[in-house]
């Protein structure tokens, strides 16, 4: 694990690095520097929620994997999630994630998306959104209440737990998919879900950052009071 300190100012051209202030910690995973989000003794969105940047948190173990933790310290649940420092644009962003996602409580989201505002934002979550009975995972597209924005699905429970998840942003299409195991070329058997999103809200190619959370709905602390984990063996920006 890496962690370095800036005090530069922020950037704003495309093709440049953000500088985070003095405050951030920054990590290394699957070649990439990530920005671990901290908003202190302060509740923001999404949920709002407290975000810890603490290592109880967010972290790289030894194999190289990305843990994201929800986890309670003196009465107060604090969330977690990490900001690619630089923006990608146009490309298909791969996640293979080896945790059980199926088992994640019903408060708890987890959330691999590229963000530049409210309304341009691309993303793939596992959550029930606070109803056991819910699928519990999604594709969407930002504003996700417009009709043909969103699409949900079930990820059932396999032994091994691996999925790999993508998509693949076009200026005229966003294709989306998840598959058991940890390949991007499964058997037909293997995959979970797919999705071609052509509509009107594709988000422009700018200044967007691809970010993964783990966080609770409207701030709720899980039902079964235990901590939640997400575990990310490797993304590809490709």
């Amino acid at each position: 694990m890496i962690l370095i300190t800036f005090s530069s100012c922020s950037q704003t051209n495309d093709d440049e690095v953000v500088d985070p202030i003095k405050t951030n910690r920054i990590i290394e995973f699957s070649g990439y520097e990530w920005i671990v989000r901290d908003t202190e003794a302060t509740k923001k969105g999404p949920g709002p929620n407290y975000f810890s940047s603490s290592e109880e948190n967010v972290w790289v173990d030894e194999q190289g994997r990305l843990h994201l933790k929800v986890v309670q310290r003196q009465g107060i649940w604090y969330c977690s999630g990490v900001d690619l420092r630089r923006s990608y644009g146009h490309n298909k962003y791969v996640f293979y994630v080896s945790s059980d996602v199926n088992n994640l409580d019903e408060n708890v989201v987890a959330g691999l998306f590229t963000y530049m505002n409210d309304e341009e934002e691309i993303d793939i979550e596992f959550t029930r959104w606070a109803d056991p009975d819910n699928e519990n995972a999604q594709f969407a597209v930002q504003p996700s209440y417009l009709a043909g924005n969103k699409v949900r699905f079930d990820i059932t429970p396999r032994e091994n737990h691996l999925t790999t998840h993508f998509f693949d942003w076009k200026p005229t299409s966003i294709d989306f998919r998840s598959s058991y195991g940890h390949s991007l070329e499964p058997k037909a058997e293997d995959i979970i879900h797919s999705w071609t999103y052509t509509g009107e809200n594709i988000p422009p190619d700018s200044n967007e950052r691809l970010k993964i959370n783990l966080w609770l709905f409207r701030g709720n602390p899980p039902v079964n009071m235990e901590e939640a984990e997400i575990i990310i063996d490797k993304v590809e920006i490709l």
